[in-house]
This record gives structure tokens, C-alpha cells and sequence, in this order.
């Protein structure tokens, strides 16, 4: 059974509570149930990108670790659209990985790095809810799937280095994309009762998944002072308002764009004149979002991830 009222919602946990040490147990247990092995933080590392007060309400929150095995482990949460996903993701591993190394250090100090990516918006046409991305080598000739040594070197290596030999899979990122809007399912499994509390914030009563255990002692709504509970509020408010603006603008833009791309196509040809069109309408609905969006009182930078309509542009509408 459970409990659909008593606990706060992820984004807003992992912005205010979970950075505590003392709170680690809940994001030790989603990656554990990810990785499919235990995993022990051994320290919550502050990450340049993220901003604690009140007023940012915002689009994006990362929280950085370290486990017992040296490895690293970045969780982002993402509330709204954003362009460039793929790359601004690749950015946050290649920005972990350098952070480990300095000038003249042997490159055998670099530690693996899991990016868990919990996303609260449409993505992507696939069915699933849970998305895993690794790096592999494939042979462009013989087709062979796995990058091996010969003995005779890996036994030199051994010799000269360290006691075994590493292998692609312990040192490039792996990726893990949530996408919570796709899950409808009812939750069996560990990784559908996680995907059920990111969604909904419910967890059950009697779950023995890791890290939902722990939720329901530290993340109760219960549990808040008065203050805190308003601020809760407040941030589900600007949440939901950041919401309704792009579906807005997503549905003016497909309706606009529609209109104009037909009226083009007569003269330029069905296909160019949708495009244009489509453009067009698209741009101006982001402006016409953009005006909404700064009268709600939403950071400009909120605004900018979401229509794309930059803070000094802003400042004219």
C-alpha cells in the first residue's frame, strides 16, 4: 500500500535535504538499484552549477559523489526542456573526469563516473521509462565486440603497472536516463517503486527497496517545520507554472507553425513552407511565452532553458 501525501517530491529533496551526509542513504540506495550493486558514498561533493537560495527556482539541480570505491557519481535533475541535452550531459562527465586529474599526474588516477540523468519532461519517441548508455568497441572488420590484449602484453603490463589490466568498461562514463512522464506502470520491481515515488512522491509502506526506506523516515512532509512547508509549496507552484508555460508555448507553436507553413507551401511548395512556417511560429510563440513567463515572476534563466529567449531579449518584451 501507499502513502500518496505524506513525502516531498525528488527535485525538491535532493535541492534541500539530500546534499547532507547524514541523508546519503536515499541516493546510495536509487544507485544501487540502478547498478545493481551496493554502493557507499563516502562523500557529497558541491557542484559549481548549483544555486541553494530560495529564488532559484530552477530548471536544473546536480549533486556530486564520491563512493568507497573512488568512483564518481553525478545525479541531475531536470525539470524543463533544454537544448543541446546530449551535449550539456557529455560537458557535466568530461567537467568530473578533469576535476580528478592535474597537470603532470599519471592518467591511471582517473576513477569511472555514473551520470544519472532523472528527467521530468517529454523526451525521446521510446517506450521506456529507464534508458542505459555505455561506450563498447566494435570491430570494424572482424566484427568482434570486446577490446582484448594478446598475453604477451597484458603480462607486461601487469609486470610494469599494476596487478591487472583495466578494462573500457571500468573507466568510460556510463549514462542512466530517467524519464519519469513515461512511466505508467504499476510499480513491481525496484526500479518502477523508484520511478513511482520520482513521479508521484508515493512510496509504499512496506517497501524494502534501498533507499525508499530511508525516504520515508527523512522525506516526510510531516517531519517540516511551517517554513519549510511554505517554501515546498511555493517551489511546486513555480514548478507547475514553468509546466503549463511550455506546453503553451509547445501547442501555439504547433498550431501556428501549422498555419503558416500551409499558407506558404501554396506558393514555395508544401514542404519549404511548413518549415519556414513552422519556425516562425515557433519563434513567435517562444516570445509570446517568454512575456507570460516573465509576468509569473520565473527566473530569467528559467525562462531562457525554456523558450530560448535569452535574459538581455527579455528585457524588451
Amino acid at each position: 500500500m501507499a502513502d500518496k501525501s505524506r513525502y516531498v517530491r525528488f527535485d525538491w529533496a535532493i535541492k534541500r535535504i539530500l546534499r547532507d551526509k547524514a541523508n546519503k542513504e536515499v541516493l546510495e540506495g536509487l544507485i544501487t538499484v540502478l547498478l545493481g550493486e551496493s554502493v557507499t558514498i563516502t562523500e557529497i561533493l558541491e557542484s559549481e552549477n548549483n544555486k541553494l537560495q530560495l529564488e532559484d527556482k530552477g530548471n536544473r539541480v546536480d549533486v556530486k559523489a564520491k563512493t568507497g570505491k573512488g568512483e564518481y557519481i553525478v545525479v541531475e535533475v531536470q525539470l524543463t526542456k533544454e537544448r543541446d541535452f546530449f551535449q550539456r550531459i557529455l560537458f557535466g562527465t568530461a567537467a568530473a573526469v578533469t576535476d580528478q586529474i592535474s597537470i603532470g599526474q599519471d592518467y591511471g588516477v582517473i576513477k569511472k563516473i555514473y551520470s544519472i540523468n532523472i528527467l521530468y519532461f517529454e523526451f525521446g519517441c521510446g517506450d521506456d521509462f529507464a534508458y542505459h548508455g555505455v561506450t563498447s568497441f566494435h570491430g570494424m572488420t572482424k566484427k568482434d565486440s570486446v577490446l582484448r590484449y594478446n598475453n604477451e602484453k597484458e603480462e607486461r603490463y601487469i609486470a610494469e603497472k599494476t596487478k591487472r589490466m583495466t578494462m573500457p568498461e571500468e573507466v568510460f562514463p556510463e549514462y542512466f536516463l530517467l524519464l519519469v512522464s513515461h512511466f505508467n506502470e504499476v510499480a513491481k520491481t525496484p526500479i518502477e517503486e523508484w520511478m513511482e515515488y520520482l513521479k508521484d512522491a508515493v512510496i509504499k509502506e512496506d517497501t524494502q527497496v534501498p533507499g525508499l526506506q530511508a525516504a520515508r523516515e527523512k522525506l516526510a512532509i510531516m517531519s517540516m517545520t511551517q517554513q519549510e512547508f511554505r517554501e515546498y509549496r511555493d517551489y511546486m507552484v513555480s514548478v507547475h507554472a514553468a509546466k503549463d508555460s511550455w506546453d503553451t508555448m509547445r501547442d501555439e507553436a504547433r498550431a501556428e507553425g501549422l498555419a503558416e507553413g500551409l499558407a506558404k507551401g501554396r506558393a514555395k511548395g508544401r514542404a519549404e513552407g511548413r518549415a519556414e512556417g513552422r519556425a516562425e511560429g515557433i519563434e513567435n510563440a517562444n516570445r509570446e511565452n517568454a512575456r507570460k513567463m516573465k509576468s509569473l515572476g520565473l527566473p530569467a534563466d528559467v525562462i531562457a532553458q525554456v523558450t530560448g529567449i535569452s535574459p538581455e531579449e527579455q528585457k524588451e518584451l
